[in-house]
């Protein structure tokens, strides 16, 4: 068939490239031109330019003549002019959910899928370490490989990794699991929900809520926080619960260096090293895999070795005697457990442009950091969505710290954050970094950082 693709933007792409791989002609039409996406962005429609995909791009009329079918994503407006064409023409219209069952059928090994605002990523990479430990082959996509994962998921078809391997461990973030909504999920699992994202909802919190709630819907057997629990039992009645220190289906509960997990009429204890909110994250994890049918030995001897996953509290070193540690932590109840975990540590924290995809509420950042008795908080105002310099997302995080034994900075740019932690520390402090680059553009963000520490640490030995 003829396929039409309106837009290049993130729900088009993997539609697009999967249509081209099954053998479809495939035109991609853009108001604008390769050169005004990012860099990213354009590398992905270059590499489904060289695969055979056609692209239409700038075009500010384009003709809906000559083709059987057209796909348009959600966003596009009625009003648009390419969609009066469409809705004026008797072409087919692809919808999402056919889409999706498309991909669907061209999965044949068990999906497990994990959603929620925070921990998504980190409790995929857990659960991927728990199967690969136990021996399968493990499909694994996250946003750590592609931060838009639908195309993650996308690739892996076209490179036959569906094929390879026994079981398909997916994280779905919200446009994610609007595009794929028709997956059959042999276990979903919800690691929580927060305020955030709104923006794509109107607003409000209950369509948030909503999208999420699909992955239930796909999913045979169901796990979520127990926070959630209000929420699922209004929709699901079989549903299995876990949490730490509550007596739920899956219990866990932190030791000195471990990490005891208590299910059904069982139990085991872990060695485990790491910190923070790693500890739910791998209850979470260890609920899907006993589900599944991991067995205890393998869930304990992959625990033991776990070592973490990049940006997510992770030590990158020691400078000049100070500790550096990069977390992604940008919502309230993220950051309030890493800020819990330091509270007893002299700490320099440098935060980045909180705005980075969805506006947020600055202030309250900065009213949460005025409860700890951080030294100095150095704030970019550096927003790489857009490009530029706005200073006042800065400004309006330290503003709103009150506490008076913070020394409070606001600088231009990440990079420059991450230089002036060695002005305002000395040996034996803590360097934190939070905010959500890191979980928008890692290996970018990580850069930047990595280059302003060096600096600093030179400059201000």
């Amino acid at each position: 068939m003829n396929y039409l693709v309106v837009g290049a933007g993130n729900a088009s792409r993997p539609v697009a490239r999967l249509l081209n791989h099954l053998g479809h002609d495939v035109v991609v039409t853009d108001l604008k031109d390769i050169s005004e996406f990012k860099i990213e962005f354009q590398r992905s429609l270059n590499q489904m330019e060289e695969e055979g995909v056609v692209l239409d791009m700038p075009n500010k009329d384009p003709s809906v003549d000559g083709f059987d079918a057209v796909y348009m994503p959600p966003t596009l407006p009625s009003s648009a002019p390419i969609a009066q064409k469409i809705a004026n023409s008797d072409l087919k219209i692809l919808t999402n959910e056919e889409f999706s069952k498309i991909v669907n059928d061209l999965i044949p090994i068990d999906i497990i899928g994990i959603t929620g605002t925070m921990g998504k990523t980190t409790t995929t990479f857990i659960t991927t370490s728990l199967f690969k430990q136990a021996g399968y082959k493990v499909w694994s996509c996250s946003s750590l490989v592609n931060n838009l994962v639908s195309e993650a998921i996308i690739d892996g078809i076209v490179k036959g990794k569906a094929d390879e391997s026994d079981i398909a461990i997916f994280e779905l973030p919200h446009g994610t699991i609007g595009l794929l909504n028709r997956l059959d999920v042999k276990i979903g699992l919800l690691t929580n929900i927060a305020e955030d994202h709104l923006s794509e909802f109107g607003g409000s919190l209950e369509k948030y809520q909503q999208r999420k709630l699909v992955l239930q819907a796909m999913s045979d057997k169901f796990i979520a926080n127990n926070s959630c629990r209000e929420i699922i039992e209004k929709v699901r009645d079989d549903a299995i619960y876990y949490a730490l220190d509550e007596d739920v289906d899956f219990k866990g509960t932190v030791g000195d260096k471990s990490l005891t997990i208590k299910y059904d009429d069982n139990e085991f204890t872990t060695p485990f090293y790491m910190m923070s909110y790693f500890f739910e994250n791998s209850v979470a994890a260890s609920a899907a895999a006993l589900t599944y049918g991991v067995q205890p030995k393998d869930i304990i001897d992959a625990l033991t070795e776990f070592k973490g996953l990049p940006a997510h509290m992770e030590d990158v070193g020691d400078y000049n005697g100070r500790k550096v540690i990069l977390d992604s932590a940008f919502l309230y109840d993220g950051m309030k457990i890493t800020l819990d975990y330091f509270k007893d540590e002299s700490v320099v924290l440098f935060l980045d442009h909180f705005d980075t995809l969805s506006v947020r509420d600055k202030a309250e950042v900065g009213q949460l950091v005025s409860g700890y008795d951080i030294k100095v908080v150095i704030a970019s105002g550096f927003n790489e969505v857009t490009q530029e310099v706005e200073m006042e997302a800065a400004q309006e995080i330290l503003d709103a710290i009150d506490n008076p034994k913070i020394e409070k900075v606001a600088v231009e740019n990440i990079e420059k954050a991450a230089e002036l932690t060695f002005k305002y520390s000395e040996p034996g402090d803590i360097i934190l970094h939070m905010g959500p680059l890191i979980a928008y553009d890692r290996l970018t963000t990580v850069e930047k950082i990595m280059k302003g520490l060096e600096i600093g640490s030179k400059k201000y030995e």
